[in-house]
């Protein structure tokens, strides 16, 4: 006992030693650790500058819309802005939100399920030309959206898909993108837990559904993050296919508001796109709970 005190108060010693021996040393870990603070809060300032403009433009009178110098903060709050614009009777604006919410919700679900079932298979599964397989579906990530875009309209109008939600669903339903992200989660699980699973008797499903899926929360989450946001966005698909305006969905909405060569009520325009903004951000916060859950179930790696 006394030895180890002994040893525990020399390393304390010599580690104090140290520290007074590279007094530059620590002096130059403050500065670089202040440069790097300094960095993160103008990327932050930078990034969010748009935002405050958008937000603080919607809440003014239209004809405070450009003033120079932009003014990051509203010069008056209209919140009625936000209501002529749900209520407007030229444009069903919650009709519009809700087709967008159904899309991208169904959309991220798909998704998530066979993305995870097929990286499941590809890395934790042998079968004959696997990686060969593998390869030849993540090649697709090279291929632009825009060169297959003529090919996929030529598809949605042969199977009698056109001006229907489901034209801009099936096309989406997987991604070579979400299965590299999650095949990359599968592979970083220890082995010894799909060994212990087998031992117990349990199948290939359920191993996958009980077992590895909980443990990949945050490959999960960030496609989920991801997939939403790009259906959510998605401009040119209703765009192509969508011919009713019924079946509008939001961007086209968003687009509508701007009336005919841009001359609409600009207030009216960003209080849209405020609220555009509103589901993606909630959707975020519910999202990274399960990033940070699963970070902190890194522990059964190793």
């Amino acid at each position: 006992m006394a030895t180890s005190t002994g040893t525990i108060q020399s390393s304390a010693k010599s580690s104090a030693t140290v520290e007074k021996a590279n007094p530059g040393r620590k002096f130059l870990h403050y500065v670089v650790e202040a440069i790097l603070w300094i960095l993160l809060i103008g990327m932050a300032i930078f990034e969010f500058a748009p935002i405050s403009w958008i937000f603080a433009t919607s809440l003014r009178n239209p004809a405070d819309s450009f003033n120079l110098p932009p003014s990051f903060w509203p010069t008056a709050f209209e919140w009625q802005n936000y209501l002529i614009v749900v209520t407007s009777p030229k444009i069903a604006f919650l009709h519009f939100f809700w087709n967008s919410v159904k899309i991208a919700s169904i959309v991220t679900a798909a998704q998530l399920l066979t993305c995870s079932m097929a990286a499941f298979a590809f890395a934790r599964l042998r079968f004959p030309g696997r990686d060969l397989l593998f390869f030849t579906f993540l090649s697709s990530l090279m291929v632009p959206a825009t060169v297959i875009i003529i090919p996929t309209f030529i598809l949605v109008r042969s199977l009698g898909l056109m001006d229907s939600h489901w034209a801009l669903i099936l096309p989406s339903i997987t991604s070579a993108f979400g299965v590299f992200l999650l095949r990359q989660s599968f592979m970083s699980l220890p082995s010894e837990l799909m060994d212990a699973a087998k031992i117990d008797g349990a199948g290939f499903f359920r191993i996958y559904w009980q077992i590895l899926i909980p443990l990949v929360g945050p490959g999960l989450s960030a496609l989920g993050i991801f997939t939403f946001l790009g259906s959510w966005n998605n401009f040119l698909g209703p765009l192509l296919f969508l011919r009713s305006w019924d079946n509008f969905t939001f961007p086209i909405a968003l687009v509508n508001l701007q009336d005919y060569m841009g001359t609409g009520n600009r207030a009216h325009v960003l209080a849209g796109v405020m609220i555009s903004i509103f589901p993606t951000l909630l959707f975020f916060l519910v999202a990274q709970r399960f990033v940070i859950r699963g970070i902190a179930m890194t522990g059964l790696k190793g």
